[in-house]
Order: structure tokens, then sequence, then C-alpha cells
């Protein structure tokens, strides 16, 4: 009998009742290997109501003591790591690996968020009119609620729950129904670490769980990772209900690779970035642009050997490179694009369609591909393929390069390798995106800086993690005071001032 998995409501794990599942598979073998319950409306309910209970004892806390029930959090996630990994490895399909990584930039965050009581510090102005001080407090908003993708179940659900929650926030989160085990798990350590029931819940589900979420008065603000369509949706029905919402969608990343650039160090960026996780990265490099037909023909011919020589294989083989794609949808849908982008004109220098895992034929595999020739008005070029497939977009100089991925309708990350400093610095000050590396390919901030996409890569005013965390997940208070003397006082009627 397949195992049924669960949701997370005060404290303890909850069975489902809507009578609705979805299946959860194994991408290495296609194998379905549990069932997820999908929440009716009226279970959201329940959730929030139990939130909505814990939040007010729980933001009377002081911050210092929310803050040692994240430290012991950062503990029990350590001490728990391996088998998380494996969970997150053998639903997901990323390599082991790559999984721990996925834990691990998500506690970078935590560890941030256990910093936060010096965040909360107000401002103080002593003596801003006569006898007059002002003063401003942070405050937090109540229950707040995260919707999160399937190719970062750790990293994502963390980056957001660990800022709301040490701000005095309760935090309901909406996982992926792909891959629901690990935020499970990682709900129970909370509670393990001290955290009050009701302050972390998960509540699995699909549509109806989202549009619940997002109609409750009693949730003030949501977060959302995924496509730019649905990201567009959640953030115009938040706003609707007069909700804050940071909604972040997709991506196309570019690396430009300038002619002076180190070659080497260029091609082992590109298979990092472009083929990790089978490029199910919002921040994978998906199109690269050598600059002039010289860089193009070197880069293209040293590429082509290594997405050959890549090696792709099940999720647990410590051997692999990458593992396969999270479901046999999403096969379809890169081997789609790939139909499309030869149809549309574009070289396939590498066709990974017929790669087979020996031992593993039901998995979700794709081997590396890799397009050249690719032209800004190819639809491959212009919409998200999230698959092992990279595609180079060649420019005839510099100013090409860097109007490419400033025209392109997303913004999320990009990045220049070159030895020039100055060129660097006019790529970094003009590029129209939201994050940019140099001589990095993946340019995901660090916890204590702020992450996020401009253009249809990101909706709302307030990125991810960083001091802008801070600043969504609570309210500004501020308070004029005075403390008169005793003396009689008349009334006034002109505007009051500071003079």
């Amino acid at each position: 009998m397949t195992p049924e998995l669960t949701h997370f409501v005060g404290g303890k794990l909850v069975p489902g009742t809507s009578g609705r599942f979805a299946d959860v598979s194994d991408p290495s073998t296609g194998a379905v290997q549990a069932r997820v319950p999908l929440a009716s409306a009226a279970e959201v309910t329940a959730v929030v109501d139990a939130a909505a209970e814990a939040q007010r004892e729980w933001a009377r806390w002081n911050p210092q003591r929310r803050a040692r029930v994240l430290m012991k959090f950062l503990d029990l996630v350590r001490a728990d790591e391996d088998r998380l990994a494996r969970l997150l490895s053998s639903e997901h399909g990323k390599t082991v690996a790559d999984a721990r990584g996925d834990i691990q930039r998500g506690l970078e965050v935590v560890e941030f968020a256990v910093g936060i009581p010096h965040l909360l510090k107000g401002e103080f102005s002593d003596s801003a009119g006569t006898g007059i001080d002002v003063y401003s407090m942070r405050q937090p908003l109540g229950v707040v609620a995260g919707i999160t993708p399937f190719n970062f179940p750790a990293m994502i659900p963390l980056w957001k729950a660990a800022p709301a929650i040490a701000c005095g926030n309760a935090f309901v989160l909406k996982p992926s129904e792909r891959d629901p085990s690990v935020p499970l798990r990682l709900a129970e350590l909370f509670g393990e670490a001290g955290l009050p029931p009701g302050v972390f819940s998960v509540v699995n589900g699909d549509k109806e769980a989202v549009d619940t979420l997002l109609v409750d008065p009693r949730v003030e603000a949501l977060g959302f990772v995924g496509s730019s369509d649905i990201a567009q949706y959640v953030y115009e029905q938040a706003a609707a209900h007069g909700k804050r919402a940071q909604c972040f969608g997709g991506a196309k990343n570019h690396m430009i690779v300038m002619p002076d650039a180190d070659l080497d160090q260029a091609v082992e960026a590109l298979i990092g970035a472009g083929y990790g996780s089978a490029g199910e990265r919002c921040m994978a490099i998906t199109v690269a642009v050598p600059v002039g037909e010289a860089t193009a023909d070197a880069l293209v011919e040293r590429l082509a050997k290594r997405v050959r020589g890549l090696k792709v294989g099940a999720s647990l083989d410590e051997s692999v490179d990458f593992g396969p794609l999270v479901s046999a949808a999403a096969v379809q849908r890169v081997r789609d694009y790939l139909d499309i982008g030869i149809a549309e004109g574009a070289e396939l220098v590498v066709d990974g369609r017929d790669l087979t895992v020996p031992g593993h034929e039901n998995g979700f595999f794709l081997g590396g591909c890799l397009f050249d020739r690719v032209r800004p008005e190819m639809r491959i070029y212009r919409e998200e393929i999230f698959g092992p497939v990279l595609c180079i977009a060649r420019a005839a100089d510099y100013e090409e390069a860097l109007r490419l991925p400033s025209e392109h309708e997303y913004g999320n990350g990009v990045a220049i390798f070159t030895r020039d400093g100055d060129t660097a610095r006019d790529f970094t000050a003009r590029v129209n995106t939201g994050m940019v590396g140099v001589n990095v390919p993946i340019p995901v901030p660090i916890a204590y800086h702020t992450f996020g996409g401009w253009k249809r890569s990101g909706f709302g005013d307030l990125n991810q993690h960083g001091p802008d965390s801070v600043r969504f997940y609570t309210k500004t208070k501020t308070v004029t005071s005075r403390w008169p003397s005793g003396a009689k006082e008349s009334a006034s009627f002109v505007m009051p001032t500071m003079a």
C-alpha cells in the first residue's frame, strides 16, 4: 500500500481529510513512492486558525528568546542533514551533494535570522521638538504564508520562514506537492527546537489551498516562488485582498563571455551552472553569449566535449554529475522545446534525448543538450526551458552582448566573464538585471544581502532574505512622546511643527 503523507498543524502531523491526493514519485525510477493530501479550503482555514492563535503569544516572546529557538533548530538540522539530503534527493531527483547545498543555503538564512534582534531595533530622536521625543518600533504582521516551488524544497521554505518567525510572525507553508517530505521534516525539527505549536505549519495542497490563503483576511503577507504567470496572479490577488506580497517568477539567465576571458574557467562555470540539478534552478545559466566569432567557435568546441562527457544517473549515485528531472511531464516539456529549437533553425550540437540509465529505464532522465546559433526571436531563447539545455547566442560585440539580457523580459541573474575591470564595472552598472556576477556564474547573494530579480522575474517592492526580509515581515510604528510639566495649556488650531 502506498504511504500517505500528512499536513503539520498545531505542532503535530495531521492526516488530510479532503479525500484528494497527489502522487509523489521517485524521479530515478518513475515509481510512485507516496501520496500527499491536497487540503480543502476548510483545512487551510483551520491551519490559519491555529497560526493566528499561536502568533499572539509568540509575538510576546522577546527577540533573543525567539532567536534561541532558531539556534537550536540549526543544530538539529545539521545533525539530521544526511537523512534530509537523501530524502530530498529521492523526491526531487537532484544529487545528494546538491541536496546538501540546498539545505546549507537555507541554513545560512536561518543563521542570518538569529541576528535579527539587532535589525528589529527602532530609531530614536531625542528632543525632536521642545520636550518631544520621537521613536519607532518594528512589530510583527501576524500570520504570513509562503508558497514554495519543487526545485528547492529546503532552501526556499527556510529563506521565507526563518526571517518571518524571527520577527515574531506565525508562518504557514504551502510547499510543492511534488516533494513535500523535507518541509514536513523541517516542521518537526522546529517543534523539537522549542517553537510553540502553530507558529510554523505545513499545509499541502494545490490551487484551492493557494486561493484560500490569498483571500483569508488574517494572512497579512504572502511570498511565492514559481513561474512568472502564477507569480503575477498571486501578486495581483494578494494586492486585491490587501496583503503584502513578494512573488518571484521565471528566468533566462545569461553569461557573457568576453574575448579576454579565461576560456577554461568559463567553460567549467557554464557546465556547472547550466547543467547542475538538471537545469532545474531559477538561477541556472541557460544562455551563453560569447562575444565575437572566434570566442564563440572556441567556446562551443570545448563546451560540446564537456557536455558529451557529463555523467547522468540515479540521484543517490554519488558519482553522477546530475540526476533525473522531477517528473515525466518535466521531461516532455524539455523534449518539446528541443523540437521547437530545431524547427526554429537553431543548431543542436549535443542531443541528450537518447540517454538511457541502465537499471532505471523508467526514470525521468534527459542528457545534457547544447544549442548553437540561437537568435533572440526564437522561443528557446525567449522562454524558460527549465532543463539541461544550454543555448549559445552569439554577439558581434560588447554592446550587443549587453543588450541581450537587458532587453529580455526576465531579469533574474546575469554574469560576465572577463579579465578587464573597466568592462566588468560598466556591465554591472548598465545591465538591466537584478543580480549580477563578475566571473561568478550563479550570483546568489549571501544571506545578509537580498535576493531578487527584476522585470517579469519579480513582483513586489521587497526581496527575499537580508534586510528586505525584516522590512517585509514587520510594520513600523512611530511614536511621538511628550510629558507636560503640568502647566495649563490652551488648544491650538495650528498644524503642529517641531520649530
